[in-house]
């Protein structure tokens, strides 16, 4: 089955100390409060011996929306915007996005 008409909004974050992973994902978590939201995913990479498969990662954020608009109200959301300033900015070390709608 396919998902159709949704916008995905996927991001991984390396922490700068991976002893604060159990606070971030609390972080991460706290997303969900967000209406425009319609699914989420938050996770944490599966050991792979595959060279081929990215893993190096700390946390993942798997996010779909009904629509970019969606997306572009939870962006600015106060809800997110506290989580970029109280996590982001003092956990994180690297984030890698990836946006995509259906093909």
């Amino acid at each position: 089955m396919f998902i159709k008409d949704t916008f995905v909004h996927t991001v991984y974050f390396w922490l700068k100390n991976p002893a604060d992973i159990d606070t971030f994902v609390e972080g991460v978590k706290g997303l969900a409060q967000i209406s425009q939201l319609r699914d989420v995913h938050v996770g944490v990479p599966v050991p792979s011996e595959k060279p081929i498969v990215e893993s190096s990662y700390h946390v993942s954020l798997l996010t779909l929306f009904n629509s970019k608009e969606d997306h572009d109200v939870y962006q600015v959301d106060p809800i997110h915007q506290d989580f970029l300033a109280n996590y982001v900015k003092q956990y994180v070390d690297r984030v890698m996005v990836t946006d995509s709608v259906d093909a």
